[in-house]
């Protein structure tokens, strides 16, 4: 079933399942709790939600099962105890994994029973309940589509990438692959800019500028890149290689940590000693590419 009036069970109330567990109250779901630290149900007892005395008791409460916790391993410390329970249960997984996790979580669910919805969030706890947040989920197609309403409670938008459990994981840790090392050049930047006497306000519109103009950059390279045409004639390695070796003499001129740059450089410099100078930065992507 998936009804408005649609029971849940959320498990894990960090930040994110607290927000996730607000949302569904915030739509008039019935919302069953567990959290190791029961303290921290507390707020959202107060406004309906029932806390259960155990990991059994709260699967045993509804069908669909929400798990907000810090990766796998913490989902089967757990679940495993209470695996009797599992069996017709829904387990929608928004912990954070890799794709090939994901894949052994399914598997491990539907021996008992269960089936496993992966997910992916691609928002913070503030986004969640918002109509334009989104989540990939990966698995049965059926189990999506019968709960989907539920899916949107968390998200307003849901992607459902197809039956392998392990994709909704990859596109999420692609997403996580570029947030987590644009981050780092942001604050690389600010130490920089902190060094010469500037603020991280002072340089945020710059910043926001040089940002905002690399979706141009991904959609030029991307059918390049599909194509393997790597030609120099846009740009050039050895160009490139000149820049952010600038970059990293600036970064260590100012004695500021050079650690980032430093790697960079060096990824720079396999491709030249790789023969590649002549062609576009793109080809860089053929050395991180799998080994055949």
């Amino acid at each position: 079933m998936s009804t408005n009036s649609q029971s849940v069970t959320v498990i894990g109330l960090g930040p994110m399942g607290q927000a996730m567990a607000a949302a569904f109250l915030d739509r008039g779901h019935a919302v069953t709790l567990w959290n190791r630290t029961p303290s921290r149900a507390d707020d959202l007892v107060a406004r309906g939600a029932v806390l259960a005395p155990s990991v059994d008791a709260a699967l045993s409460a509804n069908e669909v099962v929400f798990l907000s916790l810090t990766d796998y391993t913490a989902m089967y410390a757990l679940l495993e105890p209470a695996a009797d329970a599992l069996r017709g249960r829904v387990l929608v997984n928004l912990s954070s994994d890799t794709p090939e996790r994901a894949r052994a979580a399914a598997g491990w669910a539907a021996d008992h029973g269960a089936v496993h919805l992966t997910g992916g969030i691609t928002v913070p706890p503030s986004g969640i309940g918002k109509p334009e947040s989104s989540t990939f989920y990966s698995g049965p197609r059926a189990a999506f589509d019968a709960h989907r309403p539920l899916l949107e409670v968390v998200t307003g938008r849901v992607d459902h990438r197809g039956e392998d459990p392990g994709l909704a994981a990859l596109f999420y840790q692609l997403g996580m692959v570029m947030f987590w090392t644009s981050m780092l050049s942001y604050w690389q930047a600010i130490a920089l800019a902190q060094a010469n006497g500037l603020t991280a306000a002072d340089i945020l519109p710059h910043a926001t500028e040089t940002a905002n103009s690399l979706p141009g950059f991904f959609a030029f390279y991307a059918d390049r890149i599909d194509a393997g045409h790597h030609v120099g004639d846009v740009d050039r390695l050895a160009m490139g290689a000149a820049s952010v070796d600038h970059v990293l003499h600036t970064i260590a001129d100012a004695g500021v940590d050079t650690t980032l740059p430093a790697a960079v450089t060096a990824l720079f410099q396999r491709g030249m000693d790789a023969g590649r100078d002549g062609d576009s930065f793109s080809s860089l992507v053929e050395l991180m590419r799998k080994s055949s």
